[in-house]
């Protein structure tokens, strides 16, 4: 999975955005913020990367759980899916 070309990832301060850029600006016309874990993911997800790869990444970044590490990286995939930011 990618995120999409015409998508950036912003920080302003403790919090985080993801705008659109270039033609993808005049289609999708919304702000989504994000925390630091999506964040987090959303660079992992930038590079191409696997839902395990992801997963793995959070485990070794963060002190929780596979479980909640898994089912909070299928939600923001899902979340992220239902915007259009991803490329399967």
């Amino acid at each position: 999975m990618k995120i999409k070309d015409g998508f950036m990832l912003r920080q302003f301060g403790d919090s985080y955005i993801v705008v659109a850029v270039g033609d993808d600006s005049e289609n999708f016309n919304k702000l989504i913020t994000i925390n630091s874990v999506g964040a987090f993911i959303y660079k992992l997800l930038s590079e191409d990367r696997t839902r395990d790869e992801i997963v793995k990444a959070m485990l070794e970044k963060y002190d929780v759980s596979e479980e909640i590490a898994v089912r909070d990286c299928d939600a923001y995939i899902t979340n992220l899916k239902t915007a259009g930011l991803l490329d399967d």
